[in-house]
């Protein structure tokens, strides 16, 4: 028998998924809860379960750090993230954490089901042609902002460094003197940290590491 758990505290979109989860074979359990904690004594209490379903925007946990736990304390559990905050930084930082897929929202049931059974199946989901958020349109903002290290959003080091001199307002030049890099290769970079951020500009750069509360302290 297939067991799975949904954790949603929105009431309509938890019943929506038990609904539609119940059709993806005949022998399934789908179990549900509306907070982190009510899930921990669940899957306390019902043994293993093939799949968990985490929403990240759940009442008093920072998803991530829910997910972080999860992973931690059922380290043979796939977990996959079901949420509204589909921009590249959430994502990134999602499957860094070990998630074992990640489904937006905004999916049809037919396409949530055939992610679900991707997990299912040992795979790890991402969605395909992965876009940015739309940052000059209004775009809510991701659940919980807390400090998350250059790495957690697919940074890497010299990346990092040429985004906190961005944020300082340097030009490239003014970047490629600092680093003793050519100009070249500091425009590499910045389409390599858009690339990472899923944004297109370097204003919508700034507004990503803003709402993302990027920690750049330990970068130079």
């Amino acid at each position: 028998m297939l067991k799975l758990l949904v954790v949603e505290d929105h009431a309509l979109v938890r019943e929506g998924l038990v609904r539609l989860l119940g059709q993806i074979e005949e022998d399934v359990t789908v179990f549900d809860s509306s907070d982190f904690e009510s899930a921990l004594a669940m899957l306390d209490n019902e043994g293993d379960f093939d799949l968990l379903l985490l929403d990240l925007a759940l009442p008093g946990i920072d998803g991530f750090a829910g997910l972080d736990i999860l992973r931690r304390r059922y380290p043979a559990m796939p977990v996959a993230v079901v949420s509204a905050f589909d921009d590249t930084p959430t994502i990134t930082r999602v499957m860094n954490l070990g998630a074992s897929g990640f489904i937006p929202k905004a999916f049809s049931g037919e396409a949530l089901l055939a992610a679900v059974n991707e997990v299912l199946a040992g795979n790890i989901f991402r969605p395909n042609g992965q876009q940015c958020s739309r940052m000059d349109d209004v775009t809510p903002l991701p659940p919980y902002r807390v400090n998350v290290q250059p790495e957690e959003v697919g940074l890497t080091s010299r990346q990092a460094q040429v985004l906190a001199l961005m944020v300082r307002g340097l030009s490239n030049r003014d970047i490629a003197e600092q680093l003793d890099l050519s100009e070249g290769t500091v425009k590499i970079h910045v389409t390599a940290v858009f690339k990472a951020l899923g944004v297109n500009s370097r204003t919508q750069a700034l507004v990503t590491v803003a709402r993302y509360g990027i920690d750049f302290g330990n970068v130079f």
